[in-house]
């Protein structure tokens, strides 16, 4: 999943940078279309990136939030992976028993 993650990342900088190559590339082209195609495009890529920073303080603050709960009730969090991990490998035992039926 985390290099599903790093992918997206670099498929959006690949995107934002493509964007910004055609805005420079088109600075010279003369026309009210153009001149507000690359005025909406530069509006979009301005928000994208306020968007994935506002994300990223938010996934930080998260982050951090969940850093300090665990090291405050560690012993409440290891027996909650341990239930966790334990009712996952049981529906993992029984399906893959019912799939040698």
């Amino acid at each position: 999943m985390e290099k599903h993650e790093h992918t997206d990342e670099n498929n959006l900088k690949t995107l934002a940078q493509d964007a910004r190559a055609l805005i420079a590339a088109t600075a010279d082209v003369a026309g009210d279309k153009v001149t507000e195609a690359r005025t909406r495009l530069k509006a979009a890529l301005d928000s994208g990136r306020e968007m994935a920073g506002r994300v990223r303080e938010k996934a930080v603050e998260h982050v951090k939030a969940t850093d300090e709960v665990i090291r405050g009730n560690p012993y409440q969090t290891v027996a909650i992976a341990l239930v966790v991990g334990a009712v996952i490998g049981y529906l993992a035992a029984s399906r893959c028993s019912r799939s040698d039926d």
